[in-house]
């Protein structure tokens, strides 16, 4: 018999909790599940680095234990984090520490593929928690978007909406999180250079005090969660990076990232920074750091403590002037500690089975499972004492928010203290790749096996699935400390996807929230785990797991990621952005692929909704599948007749089986990261253009980082051939009108520089060559990649509606094939350009100006220099946001780029 789960899965507790009528002790139990149902439930479903593990791994454990310390740092983006001091404070020290990121980078640039905006977001939030395993810290973010650069935190909160929405969520995890230390990483001065970086400094600063105040953001306090004020708040970027020494007044506390833990094998800064390097789409794969002392340092700004510091201003500690032992959580609730007479003797019990287990396992780590479990049943045993306590609803929070903590430390450090090996695997095939894991279907079963070991002999009393409310399982086999069970998935199950999303990812600034409840979380949890529950001479114990799937990557090594739920039809439009000029072809070709994750054989029919006046032939298509994990495309010819310029979209939807499906979903994954999922709708965006194309040009696309320009001059009629980098030394260039060579090229193709002589050998014979901009400024300007001088900089006008004056208007690249005007460059996303020169030669003509507000005209934007017979051309004008974004100027100006020295203006496929 199915049955459904009795233990309440907590994150829908949180759903619930306006609708329930209960009394006080449960409320409290309601909203600490809501604070800790995702934080306090640390399960990973990524296998834990060597340090964590064994001996390595008890011992950090056992320090984590002793101390009830908590520390919060905020930044702006992925890798603004100061992973030394993170990873010294959690791993060195103990600490309990969470990092605070405003958005998840996904305005930056990718420098590992094509992929940006929304999916970038959330390929770089996988990253940024593949390198926070290395910290040893919580993550968590707010719903404000990187919507690009920003110059000042001005124009940063005019696209935030003001300072409340991303105040709002920082609150929030104030309340929920409850730190003692508050630390900005960044001054909130002009010293930080990117508006989101002083940002984030400056909103820390407001929350330190509106956390505390009941008045701010009162709809939380309502939801269950307590006004929290944090003891001291500090600003980090006080002194120069890297700096060794800083002069007295200008910091309070300084810390040695640079000294070596045994435990790690490394330094804290070195161990820090094999995380970052998870962050490869923000370059950091090729970051290196030498050993030796590494010094961080922060100033004290605000604080509700007497001043401990020496004559000279500094203290020793972040936490110099906090209690931060158990015994000294009484101290912390004041007055009613009187309500709860038991609590001290109870805590100092608890401490003592720490210290026992630290000394047992000095001895061997086997030695330390029978108090940590004694202590395990302690901190129950408290928290139970606390729910039932006359305390009021904030002390008791506080409390419980720490012996919560404490609870699965204990439950963490005896599983490792008695080796315990504890896994979920769901019983499918083995997937071929990423995509084709085995995916959960709502209305579908799956099995499960649980297996349970441990090194030392223990009695397993209950081994079960712990799932969401609505889904049932049932025993299916059990064979000693292992079993298997059906789990059946309710028809209207959640698909694991972001929480949050866009409508329009180029220009919104500000993600909606989905799921609400979610909010804050890196991800929503994935919805199937396990837990077991054992005894070691009387003493209980529980052990925990992410069911897990098993997949190969593209070379054939097995690996494993979190079983997710998703639709059983998946459908996408490739690509899913479409260009199409108003005079050309008045059909166009639209793919559609319809992916399976069904068992069993399936069919349905598939069809496109298309705007008014446009047909589609045919008009259905049968797709028959027969078994999980088979793709199917599809293609429709798409007629329109008497387009304008301006945009709409195509839709396609699949039925089958009386229901509909019209969206499909990424998998977003790397072998070094874990796994997770961007949706979007079945919807091909379309822009029409009215852009007038050379006949017979032929064009060299040399990919740098990776973008889509190539995709869309394909879409418009143009002749464009990819070239491999490593093939430039031997390709034929002669054969080509214009080579263009892509997006941060010489940052990540090293033959660009090998083969500078050959691309001016190419212009010189009468080649139009377009350089696109780098970010690896003194790399460029070493390898002087330009026929005449040219000084590469950092430059860039980051407002994309910034005016734009046409400083050469005279020049033919301005009305062959199309005549550009000042409104091509209305609607333009994200921003205007980046990297632009700063000093050239009287050889080159700057044909366009901009600025930011406030700032001097930029003319190093875009560059033309005759040399020899041909033409060279730099641009860095953000072009690969806006023709992948369907910008119709950007794609007039661009395809009049590619044009440059081709003098023939009868020869335009215009219709005109």
């Amino acid at each position: 018999m199915l049955r459904i789960r009795e233990n309440i899965h907590p994150l829908i507790m949180c759903k619930l909790r306006r609708a329930l009528v209960r009394p006080v002790s449960l409320f409290v139990s309601v909203v600490l599940f809501c604070i800790l149902g995702a934080a306090g439930d640390t399960t990973s479903p990524v296998e834990p680095l060597p340090q964590d593990t064994g001996a390595a791994g008890l011992k950090q454990m056992l320090v984590r234990l002793h101390t009830t310390a908590r520390l919060m740092q905020t930044v702006a983006h992925p890798d603004d984090e100061d992973g030394g001091l993170l990873t010294l404070e959690s791993r060195g020290k103990g600490a309990e520490v969470l990092l605070l990121t405003l958005n998840r980078g996904e305005g930056g640039q990718n420098k590992v593929g094509s992929n940006l905006f929304d999916v970038l977001g959330v390929l770089r939030t996988l990253e940024l928690t593949a390198s926070d395993r290395y910290y040893g810290v919580e993550q968590r973010f707010t719903h404000v978007a990187d919507f690009g650069y920003s110059k000042n935190p001005d124009e940063t909160f005019q696209k935030w909406q003001g300072h409340d929405i991303a105040l709002a969520d920082m609150v929030r995890v104030v309340r929920t999180f409850r730190p003692d230390v508050l630390v900005a990483r960044f001054s909130g001065t002009d010293r930080d250079g990117h508006g989101h970086h002083q940002a984030s400094s400056i909103l820390t600063r407001e929350a330190f005090r509106a956390a505390a105040d009941p008045s701010r953001f009162p709809e939380q306090l309502k939801e269950g969660l307590q006004p929290w004020q944090a003891k001291k708040l500090y600003l980090g970027n006080v002194c120069a990076w890297g700096a060794k020494t800083c002069p007295d007044e200008d910091y309070t506390v300084r810390y040695n990232t640079g000294q070596m833990d045994p435990v790690l094998g490394m330094s804290y800064v070195q161990f820090a920074m094999a995380g970052l390097k998870h962050q490869l789409s923000q370059g950091a794969g090729g970051w290196t750091l030498e050993p030796g002392d590494r010094f961080a340092f922060y100033k004290l700004v605000d604080s509700v403590l007497p001043a401990k510091t020496d004559d000279k201003g500094h203290e020793k500690d972040f936490f110099d002037g906090i209690d931060t032992t158990l015994p000294g959580l009484v101290s912390r609730i004041g007055d009613e500690a009187s309500k709860a007479p038991f609590l001290r003797s109870d805590l100092i019990e608890i401490a003592s089975k720490v210290d026992q287990a630290r000394t047992a396992a000095e001895h061997a780590p086997a030695g330390a499972a029978q108090p940590l479990l004694a202590g395990l049943e302690a901190t129950r045993k408290t928290i139970e004492k606390v729910k039932n306590s006359r305390l009021s609803d904030a002390a008791r929070v506080d409390l419980l928010t720490e012996l919560t903590t404490k609870e699965r430390q204990f439950e963490r450090a005896a599983n490792l203290a008695l080796g315990i090996q504890f896994r979920a695997m769901v019983d499918a095939p083995v997937g071929s790749d990423p995509d084709d894991a085995f995916m959960a279907v709502p209305g579908q079963s799956f099995d499960i096996s649980i297996h349970f070991a441990a090194a030392r002999r223990v009695t397993v009393t209950k081994i079960d699935p712990d799932l969401p409310l609505g889904w049932k399982y049932r025993e299916v086999k059990r064979d000693g400390n292992d079993a298997t069970f059906r789990v059946t998935v309710p028809g209207d199950a959640r698909f694991t996807q972001p929480y949050w999303h866009r409508n329009d990812p180029e220009r919104d600034a500000i993600n909606t929230l989905d799921e609400p409840q979610y909010v804050t979380l890196p991800f929503p949890p994935f919805p199937v785990r396990a837990s077991a529950s054992y005894k070691l001479d009387g003493e209980p114990g529980t052990a925990r797991a992410v069911a897990m799937v098993k997949y190969k990557d593209a070379s054939g090594t097995e690996l494993e990621r979190a079983l997710a739920v998703a639709p059983a039809f998946s459908v996408m439009l490739e690509p899913s952005q479409q260009v199409i000029p108003t005079h050309g072809d008045a059909a166009r070709q639209v793919k559609v692929a319809v992916f399976t994750n069904l068992s069993q054989a399936s069919q349905g029919t598939l069809h496109l909704e298309l705007p008014a006046g446009w047909h589609a032939e045919p008009v259905t298509l049968p797709l028959t599948f027969k078994s999980r994990g088979e793709k199917r495309e599809a293609e429709f010819t798409v007629y329109h007749d008497g387009m304008k310029e301006g945009a709409t979209e195509i839709r396609a939807v699949f039925n089958s089986g009386g229901k509909q499906f019209s969206e499909g979903y990424s998998v977003v994954t790397r072998e070094d990261i874990d796994t997770f999922y961007y949706y979007q709708p079945a919807v091909q965006h379309v822009s029409i253009v009215d852009v007038n194309v050379p006949k017979n040009l032929k064009i060299a696309y040399i990919m740098g980082a990776g973008d889509d320009i190539p995709t869309v001059l394909k879409q418009i009629g143009m002749n464009v051939t990819l070239i491999p980098a490593e093939k430039l030394a031997s390709e034929n260039l002669g054969q080509y009108d214009t080579l263009v060579i892509g997006i941060r090229a010489n940052d990540t193709q090293k033959e660009i520089a090998e083969n500078h002589q050959k691309l001016l050998d190419y212009v010189a014979n009468g080649g139009t060559l377009l350089m696109q901009y780098n970010t690896g400024v003194s790399d460029f300007n070493k390898d002087d990649l330009t026929p005449y001088h040219a000084q590469l900089s950092r430059v860039r006008v980051s407002v994309e509606e910034a005016p734009v004056q046409i400083l050469a208007p005279e020049n033919p690249v301005f009305h062959y094939p199309n005549q550009i005007t000042k409104n091509d460059f209305d609607g333009w996303v994200q921003e205007r350009g980046l990297y632009f020169m700063d000093q050239w030669d009287d050889h080159f003509q700057p044909l366009l100006a901009s600025h930011d507000p406030g700032e001097p005209e930029q003319s190093g934007g875009l560059l033309m220099a005759h040399y020899g017979k041909g033409v060279y051309i730099y641009t860095g004008y953000a072009f690969f946001r806006q023709l992948p974004a369907g910008v119709p100027g950007a794609i007039r100006l661009y395809v009049n780029l590619l044009s440059a020295g081709r003098g023939d203006h009868n020869a335009v496929a215009s219709g005109q």
